[in-house]
């Protein structure tokens, strides 16, 4: 089996070009889910000074249980069952309680044998966007409608209706003016307007929900959590720390 700890440099000869990576994340995790290569921008993004801070530790010991055990989960699901997480938006938080969407991947690392001996990711964050693409003017029926329809879950048909374009057609342009499908843009939308409420207002979590048309809390509760990593209340709470 490869000793990741003492080979990551023999493995990883590449650790220094995404140390210029400024909006991605990068690391290698051994079978504990412990860092064993990290860039230069995991290490800011963490508060800390140099890649020894973070160099075997996890993400709970450094964010905390709350925050922590949700990535963990995650890394075990990737490192038991060699489950690859593939373009996955979700929404991180940092110790100076900031907050950013990225789009995460994580795969896992195997040996000779075929044997899995750790995984390795890249969180990049979400680009702006791109206002001068020529098809920006061409969604702007589709933004103002879900920014005045949140509360009742804009629908992909509804779109592509709205659009005149087919769902590839849709989700093609999508991808080239914000970087994400149809769907996961409408996901971003609809979180977006709940975490301002959660962290700027004290409405019920409830009526959260309602807002962005869950009927159901605990349904909002469950799709918050999976792209936070936060519960709707603990989220309210880091944000007014």
């Amino acid at each position: 089996m490869i000793d990741l700890q003492a080979q990551n440099k023999s493995y990883w000869p590449t650790e220094e070009l995404f140390d210029c990576l400024i909006d991605t994340v990068f690391f290698v995790k051994d079978m504990l889910g412990k860092y064993v290569v990290v860039n230069e921008t995991l290490v800011r993004r963490c508060g800390l000074k140099s890649k020894s801070d973070l160099i075997g530790r996890k993400p709970s010991d450094l964010q905390g249980h709350s925050l922590g055990a949700d990535y963990e989960a995650q890394d075990d699901n990737v490192l038991s069952n060699g489950v690859s997480i593939v373009n996955q938006l979700e929404l991180h938080t940092y110790p100076n309680r900031s907050i950013g969407w990225c789009m995460t991947n994580k795969y896992p690392l195997y040996d000779d044998k075929g044997g899995i001996v750790g995984l390795a990711g890249i969180s990049q964050d979400l680009r702006a966007p791109d206002k001068t693409h020529d098809d920006y003017d061409k969604l702007k029926s589709v933004v103002e409608y879900v920014e005045h329809n949140l509360n009742s879950a804009p629908c992909l048909g509804d779109l592509c209706r709205i659009s005149n374009l087919s769902q590839y057609q849709l989700d093609r342009r999508m991808r080239q003016v914000f970087g994400l499908t149809t769907g996961q843009w409408v996901l971003k939308m609809r979180l977006d307007y709940a975490s301002q409420q959660l962290q700027l207002t004290d409405i019920p979590i409830v009526q959260v929900a309602s807002n962005i048309g869950y009927e159901d809390q605990s349904a909002f509760s469950r799709q918050f959590r999976r792209a936070t990593g936060f519960s709707p209340l603990a989220f309210r709470k880091f944000g007014k720390r």
